[in-house]
């Protein structure tokens, strides 16, 4: 994987090749990013560009010798420029992007398949290489279900992961001059993370350390602290709309559409694309009518309705709201929102008018625990009826028929 296979993060690639170009390459980087922006693919793409043949971190100048024939002494050469980006086409490239180089190295959460079972990332590696090529930017909860064998399995990175990192880095590099370990997740290290304080503070020569992490607050702090920080933004709307067009070929117009709602999530805007065709707006409008106006047997019907949808699908039901919601918000202080479709900004005026602002941060605090329930297996149809009595409560005070 090289730098331009990643969706923009310009500054960010400028950053890293500078990093090496100018020799301030830390022995450990903690890259912080949300879901969807890229992070792990860069980190990728970057231990790739590390061990590329054409790009020679640290080198030093070469000395020219004095001249046998007495003429005037030649004038040292400098090194020669580092490129800004791996060849691509180089054996160690090729192997790199294939995830088989054997200086790179790779720590992720895994799950226990077997009771008693100790397990380390190299037993997933086959299914790490075909979700990586599949799905660079997907996230935890798609990895977990990838290799869970049973309901309710936990991502983690066991102490013995740990104990296998320091035994692989503490053995020369195979082929390049760095060896580096990417790891994905460090939030899933909990108290065994303790474990590689010591080698992330004075690691082997030419070993990095690089760390992939959604929420900086949940990585020992003890390891942060080691670190030196790289934050990834998240995309913009046109970013996001650009990659969907030019790498996903969405149609442009359901391409503007999910970028406004993915909110720099390039994964969220991939899987908003897949149900591009459901009408959540005539869901949303269905349910707040019978919450509001229809009562018990209308909101028990379409509880009923939409607890046979999938859970990936109550999901982005979920995330279409809160996107409402937050144009709502919008639209009520600034008066205007710049993009937002016609249907949408009537629809969000009609919000406005059932809840004031503690209202619809109340409904927002709602929908994201019930958006964490469902990822975790919650049974939908309790889950949405005890939506619906909250809801219920929150807005009973305002109520305004949704009509078309």
């Amino acid at each position: 994987m090289q730098f331009s296979d990643i969706i923009a993060q310009s500054a960010i690639k400028q950053q890293l090749a500078e990093l090496v170009q100018h020799n301030r390459l830390s022995h450990a980087l903690l890259f912080i990013g949300k879901e969807g922006c890229g992070s792990l693919p860069l980190a990728i793409a970057f231990a790739q560009y590390l061990t590329c043949e054409k790009v020679s971190p640290g080198r030093k100048p070469v000395q020219a010798g004095p001249s046998l024939f007495g003429e005037a002494e030649p004038v040292a050469a400098g090194p020669a420029p580092v490129p800004a980006e791996a060849c691509g086409q180089c054996p160690s490239c090729l192997k790199a992007a294939q995830l088989v180089h054997p200086d790179i190295h790779f720590s992720y959460p895994t799950v226990t398949k077997k009771p008693g079972e100790k397990p380390v990332a190299t037993d997933f590696i086959v299914e790490w290489r075909e979700f990586i090529k599949l799905n660079p930017y997907g996230n935890l909860f798609e990895w977990i279900e990838a290799i869970k064998e049973k309901e309710n399995s936990q991502g983690k990175i066991t102490a013995e992961e740990c104990n296998d990192i320091i035994r692989k880095l503490s053995l020369k590099s195979f082929e390049s001059e760095y060896k580096v370990l990417v790891m994905w997740m460090p939030e899933n290290l909990g108290s065994e993370g303790n474990k590689l304080l010591k080698l992330i503070e004075e690691p082997p020569p030419n070993t990095l350390f690089i760390l992939v992490t959604e929420n900086e607050s949940h990585v020992l702090q003890t390891i942060v602290s080691r670190c030196q920080l790289i934050k990834i933004p998240s995309l913009s709307i046109a970013e996001v709309e650009a990659a969907l067009i030019q790498r996903n070929k969405t149609d442009v117009n359901v391409a503007r559409q999910v970028a406004l709602v993915s909110e720099g999530n390039y994964h969220e805007a991939l899987q908003l694309v897949q149900h591009a065709d459901e009408d959540w707006q005539a869901l949303l409008r269905e349910w707040l009518n019978a919450i509001l106006k229809t009562g018990p047997l209308a909101q028990t019907k379409w509880v009923d309705d939409v607890s046979r949808l999938g859970r990936e699908k109550q999901k982005q039901f979920l995330r279409y709201f809160n996107h409402l919601l937050g144009q709502a918000l919008r639209l009520r202080v600034m008066g205007d929102v710049p993009g937002l479709g016609d249907a949408e900004k009537d629809f969000a005026s009609r919000i406005n008018k059932i809840a004031g602002i503690e209202q619809q941060e109340a409904i927002l605090e709602e929908i994201d625990k019930a958006s964490y329930y469902i990822e975790r297996n919650a049974n939908a149809k309790i889950l949405f009826l005890a939506l619906t009595i909250k809801l219920y409560h929150i807005i009973q005070d305002k109520i305004v028929f949704l009509t078309e």
